[in-house]
């Protein structure tokens, strides 16, 4: 795989969220849309992701910015995260994890030193006509949303 660059047209995906209905990147053609990937629901980095980007929702709203998050969790344990935190971003659900290889946000990283198989934490910025606007690999946890935003121009 070769990483998606800003220009590149962003993979479509049709994928189950915490409730089981379906989302779709193509729906939300003529909005900005938000796509991170993360290891694990539930977990202390991805669990402080999530917080931020739901404290964030309704400023990146105001700004035309929709957001997903998608992980190879089951539908029913995004809905315990969701219930656990107060999450009010989409949940998705990639169990096959074909997205996040669409992507190249899953194949050898480091972790700890070794080299290892997994999940690569990445945010995609898609465009109103589906296009990559921003793409970003390897990012961090704590602190990725004050940048992102940032990085758009939306100040905090």
């Amino acid at each position: 795989m070769t990483r998606l660059e800003p220009g590149d047209v962003a993979p479509d995906f049709t994928l189950p969220d915490d409730t089981g209905a379906e989302v779709s990147l193509s729906s939300l053609r003529g909005r900005k849309v938000i796509v991170y990937f993360y290891p694990a629901a539930m977990t202390p980095g991805c669990t402080k992701q999530a917080c931020d980007f739901t404290d964030s929702i309704d400023s990146l709203k105001a700004a035309g910015y929709e957001v997903i998050g998608i992980s190879k969790d089951k539908p029913a344990k995004l809905a315990k995260f969701r219930e656990r935190d107060g999450l009010t971003i989409t949940l998705a659900s990639d169990e096959d994890l074909s997205v996040h290889k669409a992507y190249d946000a899953y194949g050898e990283k480091k972790l700890y030193g070794k080299v290892v198989e997994g999940v690569i934490r990445s945010t995609f910025v898609v465009d109103e006509e589906g296009k990559i606007e921003v793409a970003q690999y390897n990012v961090k946890a704590t602190g990725h949303v004050a940048k992102l935003r940032r990085d758009l121009g939306l100040a905090s």
